[in-house]
């Protein structure tokens, strides 16, 4: 299909739009979602209601807003197709899906969820709204499947503001790993195949998500807190995670003739922080390796992996926690001598280029959040509440799956066979474009996803 025949990418859009029209319980709505959605493709300095209205429906403004702010169509449905969509795209065991956040800069502190706090965007604390999002990717190519805000803690127990912004009474506040999960669990129920779960330093950190994604069967390669490098590179600025080598035991102490018996076992080694453990390993433990091309050539770092036991079992004495599950501890050093730490809960034989895929795949969600919010309008949207930011959220992410869609060929026939999300990582096979396909309606046409020697206890990945 070409942009030349007749309806183009707007009647590529009426035809693909079918299945989640469907999912809207009244005509008003299933007008509504469509104008919603070509004033998001469609060219336009702002997305926010008024000026979507004047180039998609002239004098109807109300109408619009009504739409997406007030209307009480219910978003299950639609995130439900949405899943389904996306797995068709780039579902597979080849697939990742990320875990990441996103924030909407915000002015004034009447809209749903805005408080000062970190923004990735810019670097630095400022009044926004947190979203976290999920994203599944194969390749170059991801797909929005979850976007849900972060209710800060003074807006959870505050009920004025929850009632003047519409939070709904069953949502509580809760943590970003919490949501996070809790987002894995649905999109999963919702059929979507992925091979591994990927996420930063701000979801890795805690111990309580890498122990859910373990129970629930899932690989994963988390984040963990690193050592910047903004001093020698023998400072620490922040506390480290702490892990055991692999074939560490608990043994107790033989008893002294005074004193209380021992409660707790002790580890027949100690714990180690991350950095102090690669900082004790030869240069040689590390391989130069590039996961993808760039616009400047191919990306490359160096990149090192001990098999360790993490420091996230039960709490023994003096607040120390024991040895937890094995899992790969890897190191990427940058060309500047930056270093990121990773756990990742792979197989023993898994070998280090495999690791290194997988740590660096998650860059398509970056992205990704940043075309949504400039091609898109994520963060254009102007109203206060709860329904009208997640109904606006959801409509951005249904608008960047037909864009991936027009950009695959305009061809997702469904698979023959569902299954659940698979726990282990598989061989990668990215999706192409057609080169037939509709052209998107903008410049989105282009869519882009991204000193002393190691214990001999130590597993070093080859």
């Amino acid at each position: 299909m070409a942009l030349s025949r007749p309806g183009g990418w707007a009647g590529e859009l009426e035809r693909w739009l079918a299945p989640f029209l469907a999912a809207l319980s009244r005509p008003e709505q299933r007008r509504w979602a469509p104008l919603y959605l070509k004033g998001l493709l469609l060219p336009g300095e702002r997305k926010s209601v008024e000026p979507m209205a004047a180039r998609v429906a002239p004098g109807e403004v109300q109408q619009l807003h009504h739409f997406v702010s007030a209307s009480p169509w219910a978003t299950a449905p639609l995130e439900a197709e949405l899943v389904w969509t996306a797995d068709r795209l780039v579902g597979g065991p080849g697939a990742v899906l990320v875990v990441d956040d996103t924030a909407l800069v915000k002015q004034g502190a009447h809209s749903v969820g805005v408080q000062r706090q970190y923004c990735g965007e810019l670097g630095k604390k400022a009044n926004c709204q947190a979203l976290v999002s999920l994203t599944l990717a194969r390749g170059e190519v991801p797909v929005c499947v979850g976007l849900r805000l972060f209710l800060p803690e003074r807006w959870a127990g505050d009920p004025e503001r929850r009632r003047r912004a519409g939070v709904p009474e069953e949502v509580a506040g809760r943590p970003k790993w919490r949501i996070a999960l809790d987002e894995i669990d649905r999109v999963r129920a919702a059929g979507a195949r992925f091979g591994c779960v990927l996420g930063d330093a701000e979801y890795g950190k805690a111990a309580e998500f890498r122990h859910g994604l373990t129970e629930r069967g899932l690989t994963w390669a988390l984040g963990i807190l690193p050592t910047q490098k903004v001093f020698p590179a023998d400072v620490t600025l922040v506390p480290a995670q702490k892990v055991y080598p692999p074939d560490v035991t608990l043994a107790f102490p033989e008893r002294k003739p005074a004193g209380r018996p021992r409660k707790h076992p002790v580890p027949s080694a100690p714990s180690v922080e991350a950095a102090k453990l690669f900082a004790a390993l030869p240069r040689r433990a590390s391989r130069s390796l590039s996961w993808r091309r760039g616009t400047k050539g191919p990306l490359k770092a160096r990149f090192a992996a001990v098999r360790v036991r993490v420091a996230d079992g039960p709490v023994a004495a003096r607040a120390q926690h024991l040895p937890g599950d094995e899992a790969w501890l890897v190191c990427e050093e940058r060309a500047a001598g930056e270093r990121k730490y990773r756990l990742a809960n792979h197989p023993a034989e898994t070998p280090l280029r495999v690791l290194a895929a997988a740590v660096k795949a998650r860059w398509a969600c970056e992205q990704m959040h940043q075309q949504m919010k400039q091609e898109l309008g994520l963060d254009h949207f102007e109203g206060r509440s709860w329904r009208g930011l997640h109904h606006h959220a959801l409509l951005c992410q249904i608008a960047f799956a037909f864009l991936q869609h027009l950009r695959l060929g305009g061809k997702t026939p469904r698979p023959p066979q569902r299954r659940p999300a698979a726990g282990t990582l598989a061989p990668r096979g990215a999706p192409t474009a057609h080169r037939g396909a509709p052209r998107p309606p903008r410049t989105m046409s282009r869519v882009r996803t991204p000193v002393a020697a190691a214990p001999a206890a130590m597993n070093v990945a080859e």
